[in-house]
């Protein structure tokens, strides 16, 4: 999966109801996925690295990995099914006996999270890339206009 992928990331979040449109993607082209308001604040606030009174749920989860000696090597968006997007965490563990890398799905809000609280690329497959919609544009006038997203 690695070769057919597309280095990616979080350009700009827009709070809103019923969802939050987090903006991903690079240089050449920016698609929205919709994620609950609550995963947008966390990202958000893990995008500025804001303090927190307590660990969250992603923050749990990083503690544990880091227990067991398993390190987030990356985040893929893999699809776009039925308005619905999937992804993978793909995890590396290596100790003196064994080399492992583990690909699990899970949604997208949840991959973005841990990729941004560890400082870890993210990716989209290129099939996925080519089949979204760009909306760098629309990025482009709310920046303009002062809308500027988180």
């Amino acid at each position: 999966m690695k070769n057919d992928v597309v280095p990616v990331q979080i350009r700009g979040i827009l709070p809103g109801s019923p969802g939050c449109a987090l903006f991903v993607g690079n240089d050449d082209k920016v698609f929205v996925i919709t994620v609950e308001p609550a995963m947008g604040r966390v990202i958000g606030d893990f995008l500025r690295g804001a303090p927190k009174e307590r660990p969250l749920t992603h923050d749990l989860l990083s503690h544990i990995l880091k227990g067991f000696n398993i390190v987030v090597e990356r985040v893929v968006i893999t699809e776009l099914r039925n308005a619905t997007y999937y992804a993978k965490l793909v995890l590396h563990q290596q100790n003196e006996l064994a080399r492992k890398i583990v690909e699990i799905d899970a949604r997208p809000s949840d991959c973005l999270a841990i990729a941004i609280a560890q400082k870890r690329p993210i990716f989209v497959t290129q099939s996925l890339f080519d089949q979204v919609e760009d909306m760098s544009e629309e990025l482009d006038r709310m920046n303009e206009a002062g809308d500027e997203p988180e």
